[in-house]
């Protein structure tokens, strides 16, 4: 396994722009988001998981995740997003380990919204040191309301099922306030990089 960093923070962080800095860096990312959409694709295992758990009613007449269906059914049932979850964690643990033996940048990010939540500690579990995207309450509202056109209610739902900032800052190797512009970002990202290059030059 390559040195790796797991890379996190709340929704409107950030989190996406610090991801495209790195991998502007050539650091390979691996997306805990795009493998959980990737395991539930049409004739995936974990899809058929699903319909076995929860019935045909998941599938489109395409055969494909219904996924409008199974986000209100997991709104209204929540203990079926326990049995999702349990599901769906372990397909993207497998796979993000399986794309962290074939990573050959000097270090590896593993990017994961909820690399810190109890479901998905087995991800956190992979890292060598954890880097925590922060924002202000005000600023994750304004910026994932502007690009998600949701509303604060909505936005407000996604962050009560996340880490709060102090318990999530808390467990960080690394924090950064991202509370101004993108060239802010990246200068206090620049000397992490070289920091993670150090540190995976003497690991093994």
């Amino acid at each position: 396994m390559p040195f790796i960093v797991g890379l996190t923070g709340g929704i409107g962080s950030g989190k996406s722009a610090a991801s495209d800095w790195f991998a502007a860096q050539g650091i390979e990312i691996i997306d805990a988001d795009v493998i959980a959409h990737q395991i539930v694709a049409k004739g995936q295992p974990a899809l058929e998981q699903i319909k076995e758990k929860f019935g045909d009613w998941v599938l489109t007449a395409e055969g494909e995740m219904d996924r409008a269906a199974m986000r209100a059914h997991v709104f209204a049932h929540p203990n079926a997003l326990i049995d999702l979850e349990d599901i769906t964690h372990p397909a993207v643990r497998e796979h993000a380990k399986q794309a962290l033996q074939t990573a050959t940048s000097p270090y590896v990010i593993l990017s994961a919204p909820l690399l810190l939540e109890s479901a998905e500690a087995g991800l956190a579990k992979l890292c060598q040191r954890v880097l925590v995207i922060d924002v202000n309450e005000d600023l994750q509202l304004a910026r994932a309301g502007a690009r998600d056109q949701q509303s604060h209610d909505k936005i407000k739902a996604i962050m009560a099922n996340q880490l709060s900032r102090h318990d999530r800052v808390a467990q960080a190797d690394d924090v950064i306030i991202n509370e101004a512009d993108l060239d802010a970002l990246y200068a206090k990202l620049q000397p992490l990089h070289e920091q993670y290059l150090q540190l995976a030059s003497t690991y093994r």
